[in-house]
């Protein structure tokens, strides 16, 4: 079990990544809600408070176990919620990199500091050597993230992407 002081904090030069607590569900609910996020990451939008609080609950299972999702909130040092960063398991058996910031947040680089902040981090935790990012073709703005991060563009063309056949970019990202 984690206590309060063994609990996950990582901080970059503007962020705090943390563990979700209770508390955040309002904010989660109503970041989820923008227009990018229901076009690129439909399973990630809660249309109530009540579900953001479900979901909260559900990951936070995941935080002392072997195996994830391992989703972590993305937080301005002054405590204002931005998005999560996130390391979800794939069928394969690997991990896939993840990330939304809400918004009236994106563009000032903060999806880029968090997922650099991240990787070392998760990668050591999970003993991975790379790891991948997948996006829609249409969301240029992933695509720079990743790159701006050190990933590597593996594969453009048509792919599964939330159970569809669509126009995917691959990436790669090597210690």
């Amino acid at each position: 079990m984690n206590s309060e002081q063994n609990a996950f904090r990582l901080e970059t030069e503007r962020l705090v990544i943390t563990e979700f607590t209770m508390d955040m569900a309002t904010d989660v609910h109503l970041n989820s809600l923008d227009e990018d996020n229901r076009r690129f990451v439909p399973d990630e939008v809660f249309e109530t408070v009540e579900d953001a609080a479900e979901t909260i609950e559900f990951l936070k299972g995941f935080y002392d176990s072997e195996e994830g999702p391992f989703v972590y909130p993305i937080l301005k040092k002054d405590g204002t919620y931005l998005g999560h960063v996130q390391a979800v398991p794939m069928d394969d058996g690997e991990y896939e990199i993840g990330y939304h910031i809400g918004g009236s947040h994106t563009g000032k680089g903060y999806a880029t500091e968090a997922v650099k902040g991240f990787l070392p981090v998760i990668m050591e935790r999970l003993g991975l050597s790379e790891m991948p990012g997948i996006c829609l073709k249409e969301n240029a703005a992933s695509a720079r993230v990743m790159e701006k991060a050190g990933f590597v563009k593996t594969y453009e063309g048509p792919g599964n992407y939330q159970d569809a056949e669509r126009e995917i970019c691959k990436f790669v990202f090597r210690k």
